[in-house]
């Protein structure tokens, strides 16, 4: 009995640890995708909810300058203040990194002042330094009905506010890449854009830190670029491929990775892309690569553009189901796929479909 009753105290010590960020106190992503599914169903249009996510504005340049001690206090610091701000009518959440996220009950007309109150929170001015933060939002039930939903939309607003005058080279070049790869083909970039979301989340369980998780992101969105150059007839070629054209195929990472090196802001994502089509057992391709010699990005990025591929249609097949997908990932575990990255893509995955089917 008494080993029974310190099992139950662990397990119950794990489970809380599991949804608590170490740092802050605060309640991590999986805390936040929990209270979204017991709070979403309950919100009205009279009595709604409000998430708002929040992205850290010059805390790299805050860290490069003081160090990660310094930066580590600086955000239990903002993780309490924007923790006091809500107590009231809600809760905080730290995503990982320099995001922070709240969710909290609202009338609807006070929507932008909790915007603001949160985004003065998480700002910061002193000698030789100045940290604000760039805001997305997304009224619930109104606008989003599901966790997932919810979360991409306010992600892509924080964004996009954060892509205006503060925009960087990085994603000015990436963004360009981009629109190139959409005129070319825009079921690619549709497939990218997921490819990225997917890997970027893959990253963050897999507990990469702040930027490399942006760089796995990065590579992930920029990993098809090299099919601009494969000619129409083989990208879009509804029957199978012969040998010659396979080569061109093949190709693909090669070239992305010349494109990408050749803009400085983007050269630390070009050894992911040349290795995005490694295999874990060697039999992959460009180099023959195996196990963790090939860098872990260009492992998440393989597994989550497998799964992707998967489940879009092609010219040569329709999409599958996502059961199918996970079949298929599972039954190339350890062999074409890292198994770890595998087990947490899967997971997600079945999540992710879990909340589309109940929304």
């Amino acid at each position: 009995m008494v080993f029974y009753l310190r099992w139950l105290r662990l397990f119950g010590a794990t489970r809380r640890d599991a949804r608590v960020d170490a740092l802050t106190g605060l309640g991590n992503r999986r805390a936040l995708v929990e209270a979204l599914d017991r709070r979403i169903p309950a919100a009205s249009e009279e009595h709604p909810l409000v998430l708002a996510i929040y992205d850290l504005d010059g805390f790299k340049a805050y860290n490069d300058s003081f160090g990660h001690l310094a930066g580590d206090a600086l955000l239990a610091r903002f993780a309490e203040r924007l923790a006091d701000g809500v107590s009231t009518s809600g809760a905080a959440y730290r995503m990982g990194g320099d995001e922070f996220c709240c969710l909290v009950s609202v009338d609807p007309g006070e929507v932008d002042a909790h915007i603001e109150r949160g985004s003065s929170a998480l700002s910061e001015t002193g000698a030789g330094f100045e940290i604000g933060c760039s805001a997305g939002s997304v009224l619930l039930p109104r606008e989003a009905q599901s966790p997932d939903a919810a979360l991409a939309l306010a992600a892509q607003r924080m964004y996009a506010r954060k892509a205006g005058p503060r925009r960087v080279a990085t994603r000015q070049t990436a963004d360009a890449l981009l629109e190139l790869l959409a005129a070319r083909d825009g079921s690619l970039r549709q497939h990218t854009r997921d490819v990225a979301d997917l890997a970027a989340e893959a990253a963050e369980v897999l507990g990469l830190d702040e930027q490399e998780v942006k760089r796995v992101r990065l590579a992930a969105e920029l990993h098809d670029v090299g099919k601009t150059a494969i000619p129409d007839s083989i990208l879009n070629k509804p029957s199978a491929l012969n040998d010659a054209e396979w080569a061109f195929i093949r190709d693909h990472t090669l070239i992305g990775e010349r494109i990408v090196r050749a803009a400085p802001d983007l050269a630390d994502v070009a050894e992911l892309i040349r290795s995005s089509h490694e295999s874990f057992d060697g039999s992959g391709y460009p180099d023959g690569l195996a196990g963790e010699s090939i860098p872990l990005g260009a492992r998440i990025v393989a597994a989550c553009d497998a799964f992707d591929a998967i489940v879009s249609s092609r010219p040569y097949r329709q999409a599958r189901s996502v059961e199918e997908a996970l079949t298929e990932l599972r039954r190339c575990r350890g062999t074409q796929f890292d198994a770890q990255v595998v087990d947490i893509v899967c997971e997600i995955a079945q999540r992710r479909d879990k909340a589309q089917i109940a929304a």
